[in-house]
């Protein structure tokens, strides 16, 4: 069976008016065009799908059964050129964003804010480590990564677009003896037992750089976790001070669980930045998110709030 699609379309037509000449009229073909596709789709099906009494055209048996299935065809192509259309117009489509580990305390509020605005996208997103992050950059397996900072000398052609700032303070438990102190010196935390991030960590890194450029890179105590959930709660259980993302400490600085340090040199500004295999190519909707977050990320976030002086000289996110 070699059937065509033009050959349904035109047969869809004459079927319906059971008039060969306007069927060619709605279809801006010649009367003899027309007779010749329903010749050939006979030819091709071995039935005979109309048959002429007197001035009059029915459908066969064959004929009516065609006709069910090629309105069923329409349908599907009507139904296939709507979706693509809702496509274009940013309402269906599927977004890949692989997510570091702290930036998950923001991304589910923009993702909720995209999604009323696009509501039939579907959204796949890989929370994980720096490691895992970069291997997804590598593979180009998603659309985009959400992280501290981008990476460097991997041999990747990335672009890293900065979207908002990324304050590091140093946290301590509400109790502490310095919980109080204003403009603690970097000097007196080398005292302190300080709860870091594992190796590799984006937050531990801008740490260790902001201690070593200052002279500084001996603690005399240190204690690693693997997770800013894990630092949180020894923190607040007095096991010594930590340095997270002002953004991971929503919860804590409202229940006053936590106070941030007003300590010499801090917050360590960093930044947040979306980043993609350079060159790669993006559909409506991919494309719509990193406008989104590029244009309107800063201002939709706010910065947790407490009661410290430190916090107050946070800018704004």
């Amino acid at each position: 069976m070699n059937i065509t699609l033009r050959q349904l379309q035109v047969f869809d037509a004459v079927a319906r008016h059971l008039n060969y000449t306007r069927a060619a009229e709605e279809l801006f073909l010649s009367q003899p065009a027309v007779s010749m596709q329903i010749k050939q789709l006979e030819e091709n099906l071995g039935e005979s799908l109309l048959e002429q009494m007197g001035k009059k055209i029915y459908l066969t048996e064959a004929g009516k059964e065609v006709y069910r299935y090629s309105q069923a065809i329409e349908n599907q192509l009507n139904e296939m050129q709507m979706v693509l259309s809702d496509m274009k117009g940013l309402q269906h489509g599927k977004l890949s964003l692989t997510v570091a580990s702290t930036a998950n305390y923001f991304v589910p509020t923009l993702l909720g804010i995209f999604n009323q605005r696009h509501k039939g996208v579907s959204v796949d997103i890989d929370v994980t480590n720096r490691e895992n992050l970069l291997k997804a950059l590598a593979a180009n397996t998603t659309d985009f990564a959400i992280m501290g900072s981008p990476p460097e000398g991997l041999g990747l052609e990335l672009e890293a677009h900065p979207f908002m700032e990324n304050p590091l303070v140093m946290l301590a438990a509400p109790d502490h003896p310095l919980a109080d102190r204003k403009q603690i010196p970097l000097q007196e935390f080398t005292e302190e037992t300080l709860i870091m991030r594992e190796p590799g960590s984006g937050t531990r890194a801008a740490r260790e750089r902001f201690f070593k450029d200052r002279g500084i890179s001996d603690f005399s105590k240190t204690m690693e976790m693997n997770s800013n959930e894990a630092i949180k709660q020894a923190v607040q259980a007095g096991l010594g001070l930590g340095v997270l993302s002002i953004h991971t400490m929503e919860v804590e600085l409202m229940l006053k669980r936590l106070v941030v340090l007003d300590v010499e040199g801090f917050p360590i500004m960093r930044h947040w930045y979306i980043v993609h295999r350079k060159g790669k190519r993006f559909s409506a909707i991919s494309q719509a998110f990193k406008e989104f977050v590029l244009n309107e990320a800063q201002s939709l976030l706010k910065l947790p709030s407490a009661d410290s002086t430190k916090q107050d000289n946070i800018p704004p996110a």
